[in-house]
């Protein structure tokens, strides 16, 4: 490790730009593109702010970490879908549920009652051809002014990233699982 010298003079100007609604994106095959979207949410709700988020590919039943969190605190998050892919009974049923789970989302970016929407793991959906990539593109650019939409998931497709004012790239260095340490509740739910 370099030590370094702490700054002593502000590192950039003050943004002179409008204050918009974002598109933010959390990608990559690192952990943290959840995490990373949840703390947002609870940023704006801490702030007073209406947000929603929807989990595509979690379960409406689902009771993880967050889930229990977020209920305590009142804020809305719902399971979309039917859990991985590959636990899957019925492959058409699980896209059908992602298109159910889109109309609700989109009705929810469109409203503009919301100042944050979050569609977690949207990029699955996607990427199996369960979502139009083009029908997202044209909510994510009809969306009202100030509406904030935070979008995550492996293998975003670049049409998203394109638009969007905010991608981050959560990179994997090292991962427990690699050495054969199970997920833990708590850390990962």
């Amino acid at each position: 490790m370099q030590i370094e010298t702490p700054p002593t003079e502000k590192r950039y100007d003050k943004a002179e730009g409008e204050r918009r609604g974002l598109v933010i994106v959390n990608t990559g095959d690192g952990k943290g593109k959840s995490t990373a979207a949840f703390g947002l949410a609870l940023r704006a709700h801490g702030r007073g702010k209406a947000v929603k988020v929807f989990q595509f590919m979690k379960v409406p039943s689902a009771r993880f970490g967050e889930h229990r969190m977020f209920e305590q605190i009142g804020l809305s998050i719902e399971g979309l879908g039917d859990g991985f892919s590959w636990k899957s009974k019925d492959l058409d049923h699980s896209a059908q549920l992602a298109r159910d789970g889109w109309a609700k989302a989109r009705a929810a970016i469109l409203s503009g009652e919301n100042f944050l929407v979050v569609l977690d793991e949207i990029t699955y959906p996607l990427i199996y051809g369960w979502l139009p990539l083009q029908e997202v593109l044209d909510t994510l650019a009809a969306r009202p002014k100030d509406v904030h939409v935070c979008l995550t998931g492996r293998r975003c497709p670049e049409e998203i990233i394109a638009i969007a004012d905010t991608v981050t790239e959560m990179k994997l260095i090292k991962h427990a699982f690699q050495a054969g340490i199970p997920a833990q509740r708590g850390i990962e739910d």
